[in-house]
């Protein structure tokens, strides 16, 4: 784990998602986080709405690229690809954030978001920009 602490209580999307983050590892930059779906995430069907699941991979995979640039710079999404393989419930999720290739002009991201008991719910991928943070000028 790293030193780095996950601002999330600073960005009020992310404290909405729960946000908090596990781990880090920069020999495979992969980030792990922890989430909790509220109840206003959830769809008459009883799952989380499709777009906010596609939230949860998006912050797993930006945090994983700014983490691994020791908080210079965070993406900038181009695209978010993104399937939903099982039901995303109300509550606790893992998620799962992986560089998988960084450029200097273009990066590719992908995450995966868990049940708290290791079922696979989604999979997400990103092309995105690297851009410099304001606050590491």
């Amino acid at each position: 784990m790293t030193d780095m602490t996950l601002p999330a209580g600073d960005f009020a999307h992310a404290k909405l998602m729960g946000a908090k983050l596990h781990s880090y590892d920069p020999s495979t930059q992969t980030i792990t986080m922890h989430f909790h779906a509220p109840e206003a995430f959830i769809t008459p069907r009883k799952s989380v709405q499709g777009g906010l699941v596609a939230g949860f991979l998006d912050e797993a995979m930006g945090w994983a690229y700014t983490y691994s640039t020791g908080g210079e710079f965070s993406p900038l999404m181009l695209d978010v690809n993104f399937s939903l393989l099982k039901p995303v419930l109300q509550g606790p999720l893992i998620a799962t954030g992986r560089v998988v290739r960084a450029g200097r002009r273009v990066l590719f991201l992908e995450s995966e978001l868990w049940s708290e008991d290791g079922v696979l719910l989604a999979r997400g991928t990103s092309t995105a920009i690297p851009t410099k943070n304001p606050a590491s000028d």
